[in-house]
């Protein structure tokens, strides 16, 4: 069978390694060209070291792409949207990783983004491309966004309560974030002189975090606070959320809703055990591995729940969901190429 030609767009990043390395074992996909202004010319191990021989491909100029099967967008936040008319020319399916198409409302992206969006007649067409939120939209679709990787850990970790009613929807809900240094994306110079174009600033933000818009908007919660700052781990997210039940509960009401919201979902697992040594969600253990691990715990005494989930920020926070919604999009089996389980010990 003819396999699918995709192309990587702004191919140096994290992000762009994390596919590269992804799609390099996927059986469906042949790598057709990977784009970058400043490698142009080289290899692409030269910039991602752990694909040296794993392929020959060089890196190209943007200028020089040229027409494929789908195209992964992985530049720049605010890049994508400029050229989203020229990059739907040149493929029938796109999948964006940036934050240009995540949310639905020009007015939310003007106020968490700082400017207006160049292509607002755009954002309905894309599909929000988390599949624990989106799964009944991705079948079939074109155009794909990226998910923010704290969002993903958020949203994961609130799902169930949301679901299940359990939470009191008038209370606010605080979620504590501490992440990776990867957050801050490969390009230190970029980072220092244009903070407005990377991660590298905003992703160590104790307040008024941007994801907090994609969290609220994928759960129809309107009191998000999200609290991220960094710890010493270069991959991993891992979010504690703090919410009031809406009436008295016991643990098995809790077991009861995570179980149900997550029975399906091949990607996430239940994590809380009573003994050992990981009997919360651990980040460390999910490098390179696109599994969310979610688990709990009840303070029965002052109606708060305690929600966390834990992430790879580059794979199920990134290039993972994007390849998983890649896999639903063309109905090929949704683990394909994400079969990686993490290591142990680390």
């Amino acid at each position: 069978m003819t396999k699918v030609r995709a192309s990587i767009v702004g191919g140096s990043g994290y992000g762009g390694g994390e596919l590269l390395r992804l799609l390099l074992g996927h059986p469906e996909i042949e790598i057709a060209q990977v784009t970058s202004e400043t490698y142009a010319g080289q290899y692409v191990y030269s910039v991602h070291p752990n694909l040296r021989g794993r392929t020959g491909l060089k890196f190209n100029y943007l200028s020089s792409l040229e027409t494929c099967d789908l195209l992964f967008l992985a530049l720049p936040h605010g890049e994508t949207q400029k050229r989203i008319r020229q990059f739907a020319e040149l493929a029938p399916r796109l999948i964006d990783l940036s934050a240009d198409f995540r949310l639905r409302d020009p007015a939310a992206y003007q106020q968490w983004y700082g400017e207006p969006h160049q292509a607002p007649d755009w954002l309905e067409r894309f599909v929000y491309g988390l599949p624990e939120v989106s799964r009944e939209q991705l079948p079939g679709a074109r155009y794909i966004s990226g998910v923010g990787c704290n969002a993903t850990a958020a949203t994961l970790a609130l799902m169930p309560l949301v679901k299940s009613g359990l939470m009191n929807m008038d209370m606010p809900v605080i979620v504590d974030i501490k992440v990776g240094s990867s957050e801050g994306g490969n390009s230190p110079s970029l980072a220092s002189h244009h903070p407005e174009r990377s991660g590298a600033v905003r992703s160590f933000a104790p307040s008024g975090h941007r994801h907090t818009a994609e969290v609220e908007q994928s759960l129809g919660l309107k009191n998000v606070h999200l609290s991220v700052t960094s710890v010493e781990l270069v991959r991993g997210v891992l979010a504690t959320a703090h919410v009031w039940a809406a009436r008295a509960l016991e643990e098995k009401d809790l077991w009861k809703a995570y179980r149900q919201t997550y029975k399906d979902e091949p990607f996430v697992r239940i994590v809380k055990d009573k003994g050992g040594i990981y009997r919360y969600p651990e980040p460390k253990i999910l490098a390179g591995s696109n599994y969310a691990d979610v688990g709990f715990d009840l303070d029965p005494v002052h109606g708060r729940i305690v929600s966390i989930c834990a992430i790879d920020n580059l794979m199920k926070g990134a290039s993972g969901s994007a390849v998983q919604c890649m896999n639903l999009s063309y109905g090929w089996p949704e683990s394909l190429g994400l079969e990686f389980t993490g290591l142990h010990p680390v």
